[in-house]
């Protein structure tokens, strides 16, 4: 497979151009962001400093892209995490992992629709280590029954979460079905806004980035508006 090249700009603003990547390069860590796929659809390549060893979060499409950003900047790839079932956010997830040899990781109420099997299941309060990187599970539920979101912490002074489709700037995810919304607004609340602080960033399945405090102001406000 002849891959294209892709080139990682290192002046990192949460936003990127689809078919582009960016950088932010932590102490402990660097945070590779590329927008794939019709649906600008964000994948994350997340590296342990001192290690190599790195995740993919969300093979979401644009498979010959995302294999070569892998064998430029993670030539160990330790997991692919899958963040929810929905289409757009496995698409490349097959290719990746088969040609990587990478294992895949997702919730079991998410697993059965993937294209192949995860190797690993996760539920809500486990932790991911790759390499000297640990990052904590948290299960949110309303915009699918097994979406996770991941909280790297240790890497700097802050929380990096990484969240799916659950939260974004300025608002949670889509819902579908009654209860739905107040079930995801309420995971949201007490699972991420409660625990952790207004320093945290947040890196969304789709468009730019955004902070808790950024978004804290704003939760009565998506509550009374019901979505």
């Amino acid at each position: 497979m002849t891959s294209p090249h892709i080139a990682v700009d290192d002046t990192y603003t949460g936003h990127v151009e689809p078919g582009t990547a960016a950088r932010r390069t932590l102490p402990k860590a660097s945070v590779i962001k590329v927008s794939v796929g019709p649906m600008d659809n964000d994948c994350y390549l997340v590296t342990c400093a001192s290690t190599g060893e790195s995740v993919l979060i969300d093979a979401a499409n644009d498979a010959e892209l995302l294999l070569d950003l892998i064998a430029q900047h993670a030539p160990t790839l330790s997991l692919i995490v899958t963040t929810h079932q929905h289409f757009d956010h496995w698409q490349a997830l097959e290719a990746v992992a088969k040609t990587t040899g990478a294992p895949t990781a997702a919730h079991a109420l998410d697993a059965e629709p993937l294209p192949v099997t995860p190797d690993r299941i996760l539920a809500d309060g486990d932790t991911v280590e790759i390499g000297k990187l640990r990052f904590d599970v948290i299960h949110l539920q309303g915009h699918t029954e097994g979406s996770v979101a991941l909280a790297l912490t240790g890497a700097d002074d802050v929380t990096h979460l990484f969240t799916g489709d659950c939260l974004f700037p300025g608002g949670v995810g889509k819902t579908w079905k009654p209860g739905d919304f107040e079930r995801l607004l309420g995971d949201v609340s007490t699972k991420v806004f409660d625990i952790y602080d207004d320093r945290t960033v947040v890196y969304p399945g789709h468009g730019d980035d955004t902070t808790l405090g950024a978004e804290r102001p704003h939760l009565q406000e998506w509550r009374e508006r019901g979505w």
